[in-house]
């Protein structure tokens, strides 16, 4: 039965080994893991102490020798290396008063291939005082190790990934969502997006049951978090505000089966500041009738969002005056002559003496005075009204909602603020602000260009008063 086992059989003698613990033990030695960690020249006496008096069939096969003769005389190929650290613990069994020993170890075959084995160790019965015959069983665990160690390092892989990615990564539960989602479809919802108008507290209890299985380091970095525990005590200061709409949107494509989904919101980080974000959410594929697995990839997109919002800007702006610019207010116009609301007024109002301070001291000089002007007219209006430079000196205000009693109001605003702006301005640059304008009032039926038309001739004429009052005449541009 030795013989043909098919299982790796040693038959040993450790009587050695019991002698030397009599004497360690004599000697006051007590706890013998670290009395062998700290002389590691006594597990080498004790491993010389082991006497090997047979071995099996499956062993000789096991380590690819030819007798049993060559096994003995080459047991130094077979144990070698650092074995220390798995001897003293399966040495720690005996000595704590065990007959029996279990360890994880290795050896070498013959052939120089390392062995990855599980050892059980047994005094058989009758030699208890002696330890003078100790049976042995070794089993090739080499497979096992090999596929536990490959994944391993295959999740150390994964995982290495997942932390250093450049893309802020979030593993999610969604299950719970799944669940409640099935619950009110099997209540015959049918029609998702009127119930979340008439629940919107169903979407907030969606956004509570989502759960946060982990994340990485590029998302502590983008929400400004010291750590993960601190992020994730503080997602409600991540998710808020803006993050309803977009995350009822999410629910609905959930709800009709998109469980791949792009879109961009708005996160916070947790200093406060607006995060804006390109979103990837998967639910994984073996995942798909839990939803218990789901990965978030988050690409901040702040920069380009302010860069488009710039160029928006710039667009619709004036960059001199921050005023809008003539592309808006011809936009802003048709807008106008088709939907009002009426009656509409426009203020057309042209810089008095630009070109002269062009011509004498510079176009800075001139700018400056112009931004004074986008100053004033940008403080007195107030929404749905409207500034705009249209030209190099002309400027326009569209004032929808307003008769002839509400634009003759708004220029004795604007006359007021052109006082305040000179008062302010008086001695830093030597020029007095003035501004002619003319308003002019569009009813309903009635064509907003011949409201422009009366509103420059105004201007005009409210100019030519301005260079008689001052002496000499001047025409557009000046």
């Amino acid at each position: 039965m030795f013989d043909l086992a098919p299982v790796s059989l040693w038959l040993e003698d450790y009587s050695g080994v019991k002698r030397l613990f009599d004497t360690w033990r004599s000697e006051g030695v007590v706890d013998l893991v670290e009395h062998l960690s700290s002389r590691p020249e006594r597990v080498r006496q004790c491993m010389a102490q082991l006497r090997v008096l047979r071995v099996n069939q499956a062993t000789l096969a096991l380590f690819c020798a030819q007798s049993q003769a060559e096994l003995l005389a080459r047991l130094d190929e077979v144990f070698r290396d650092d074995m220390g650290a798995p001897v003293i613990h399966e040495l720690d069994q005996l000595w704590s008063g065990h007959h029996t020993f279990d360890n994880q170890s290795f050896n070498y075959a013959l052939d120089g291939r390392r062995l990855d084995i599980r050892l059980r160790g047994r005094v058989l019965p009758g030699h208890e005082q002696s330890w003078d015959r100790v049976l042995v069983s070794l089993d090739d665990i080499t497979a096992r190790v090999q596929a536990e160690r490959k994944r391993a390092e295959s999740e150390a892989y994964a995982q290495g990934l997942f932390e250093h990615s450049p893309v802020s990564l979030w593993v999610e539960d969604f299950s719970a969502i799944r669940k409640l989602l099935d619950d009110i479809r099997s209540k015959g919802i049918r029609d998702f997006a009127t119930f979340v108008k008439v629940h919107p507290e169903f979407v907030t209890r969606c956004m509570q049951e989502i759960r946060v299985v982990d994340v990485n380091r590029e998302t502590l970095r983008m929400f400004d978090a010291p750590d993960k525990a601190t992020l994730l005590r503080n997602l409600s200061h991540v998710f808020r505000d803006e993050m309803h709409e977009s995350f009822t949107d999410q629910l609905q494509d959930l709800w009709n089966g998109k469980t791949l989904q792009h879109r961009e919101v708005l996160n916070y980080s947790l200093n406060g500041d607006p995060v804006n974000i390109h979103m990837q959410f998967d639910v994984l594929q073996d995942r798909l009738e839990t939803w218990d697995l789901v990965l978030v990839s988050l690409v901040d997109i702040t920069a380009r969002k302010k860069a488009e919002a710039y160029l928006e800007y710039l667009g619709k702006h004036d960059v001199l005056t921050q005023l809008r610019n003539r592309t808006f207010y011809t936009e802003e116009l048709n807008r106008l002559s088709r939907k009002g609301p009426w009656p509409v007024s426009v203020l057309v109002v042209d810089l008095n003496g630009l070109k002269e301070i062009n011509d004498g001291e510079g176009h800075a000089a001139g700018d400056a005075l112009l931004r004074r002007a986008g100053e004033v007219l940008g403080k007195a209006v107030d929404a749905p009204a409207t500034a705009a430079r249209i030209g190099g000196d002309e400027f326009a205000v569209l004032l929808p909602s307003t008769d002839e009693r509400g634009v003759q109001a708004f220029r004795a605003r604007v006359e007021s603020m052109i006082e305040l702006n000179n008062q302010f301005y008086a001695g830093q640059s030597g020029h007095t602000l003035a501004l002619a304008m003319g308003e002019a009032t569009c009813e309903e039926g009635e064509l907003l260009d011949v409201a422009l038309l009366r509103a420059d001739k105004a201007m005009y004429a409210d100019k030519a008063r301005h260079y008689l009052a001052v002496g000499g005449v001047r025409g557009r541009g000046a």
